[in-house]
């Protein structure tokens, strides 16, 4: 079927959608639309999420490395973070209520099975471990570009202003864009979908990893209009002294989970039934 692409026989996996360049904005509004829709919830996400980086802030401020470390992970990490929201936008979807125990449930009783099966709840620990690895790389790659080739020392977000960022020729900051922007494609690519649909459905890591990359090369165009979307509200959160975030965290882990929605038909793989303390609360009556 034109404008689909089919997986091999080789590898069982979803459908994958393509998609208009205008798309992605209507994720970014079904995502406000979301908030709207259980905002204290959601705003709470902000909050936390906020409250960590602004701790990372006030514990390196003084140690750019550290820093820059500890919120490149976090931003990296964020599809993993984000997953109680995706878990809100889907019960929204389907018309339930939502509450406290739809959050809390995503990161406790819902993930029954925590063996090595693909279904099982410690595919998504180890997407976000295999996330952070890839932080920690590019902190590792980052560090050493701008220690060897900057004439001064980087010791504080100021030098690096500075020395990098408003240095007369440009050439270090170029490069470290560069650098950043080859490093960043193949995380963007591996998790674009891939938290999501491992929510939604019982499948594997690598299954989920192809799936979003496949949604990547369907639609290249429309993805990295998608990921400019994302680093440009990520960049007026943080240029915001982080304040932005409450608001931008939300909006942007919600838009997610429509995105995955729009881009995937993952309907031939088992869902993944309610969390035990739904299906508790639900024979009682509450």
């Amino acid at each position: 079927m034109p404008g689909i692409l089919t997986p091999t026989a080789t590898v069982d996996l979803p459908t994958v959608r393509s998609i208009s360049m205008l798309t992605p904005l209507e994720w970014l509004a079904l995502g406000w639309k979301d908030i709207c829709r259980a905002p204290w919830l959601s705003l709470a996400h902000g909050v936390f999420l906020t409250l960590v980086g602004l701790a990372i802030l006030a514990l390196g401020h003084n140690r750019f490395w550290l820093m820059a470390g500890a919120l490149s992970g976090f931003l990296i990490v964020g599809p993993v973070v984000a997953t109680s929201l995706y878990a809100i936008s889907r019960a929204l979807e389907r018309g339930e209520a939502v509450s406290w125990q739809t959050a809390r449930s995503t990161w406790s009783r819902w993930q029954s099975g925590r063996g090595s099966q693909a279904g099982g709840y410690w595919c998504l620990v180890r997407f976000g471990l295999l996330l952070a690895l890839a932080a920690t790389g590019w902190v590792v790659v980052s560090a050493s570009l701008i220690t060897v080739l900057s004439p001064v020392r980087i010791a504080t977000p100021m030098d690096f202003l500075q020395q990098v960022v408003l240095a007369p020729d440009g050439r270090l900051f170029t490069l470290w864009l560069g650098l950043g922007s080859v490093l960043a494609a193949p995380i963007f690519a591996s998790s674009v979908v891939a938290m999501p649909l491992l929510l939604d459905r019982r499948i594997g890591v690598f299954q989920a990893v192809l799936t979003s990359w496949l949604v990547v090369v369907e639609n290249p165009v429309a993805m990295a209009w998608w990921a400019g979307l994302i680093l440009l509200f990520t960049l007026l959160g943080l240029g915001s002294l982080l304040i932005g975030l409450v608001l931008v965290m939300p909006m942007l882990g919600h838009a997610s989970w429509h995105a995955y929605r729009a881009l995937v038909d993952a309907s031939a793989f088992e869902a993944r039934g309610p969390s035990a303390a739904e299906e508790e609360g639900r024979s009682r009556g509450l």
